[in-house]
């Protein structure tokens, strides 16, 4: 075999810590960056307020697993003809190429564990995401040239 792979070092990464993002509303408090798995996987903790969520977005490079911690969430992918409910305990996988949308459809943040899977830059552009949306929320065809750079098709909004 010819191709050199990096090799990652062991880690610990203590509860409450780890960096913290900002994405369109949603606080991202990673506990494994691509950076730091030499990119096996990326992985954060999302709290998601009641009514936040994620536009539909389809992801070209890799694929998520999410694990409910606490709230309830809808989660409505491609192909399926109604929404899924998921409440603490649940699991959802979104395969690269299905279009997902996720919602709080509680009354308190929901908590999710978020696994992505190879880590191909998703942690990098959320970081994008959370600069931009800094100063407010920036049009959506900034966040949809964001997402590209990235491999992530952002559906627009229905008109």
């Amino acid at each position: 075999m010819d191709a050199k792979v990096t090799a990652a070092e062991p880690f610990v990464r203590e509860p409450a810590t780890g960096s913290t993002l900002n994405v369109l509303g949603i606080t991202h408090i990673y506990k494994a960056t691509g950076a730091e798995t030499a990119g096996s996987f990326s992985l954060w903790e999302s709290v998601v307020p009641p009514g936040a969520g994620t536009p539909p977005h389809t992801h070209a490079r890799e694929d998520e697993a999410f694990y409910v911690l606490s709230g309830e969430l809808v989660i409505e992918f491609e192909g399926e003809s109604a929404p899924h409910r998921i409440v603490p305990g649940g699991f959802f996988f979104g395969p690269r190429g299905r279009r997902h949308a996720i919602r709080n459809v509680g009354d308190k943040p929901a908590r999710v564990l978020v696994l992505c899977a190879p880590s191909c830059g998703l942690d990098q552009m959320f970081g994008e995401l959370d600069v931009a949306t800094a100063a407010g929320m920036p049009e959506m065809a900034k966040l949809m040239a964001i997402a590209a750079k990235y491999g992530v098709t952002i559906e627009p909004p229905a008109a």
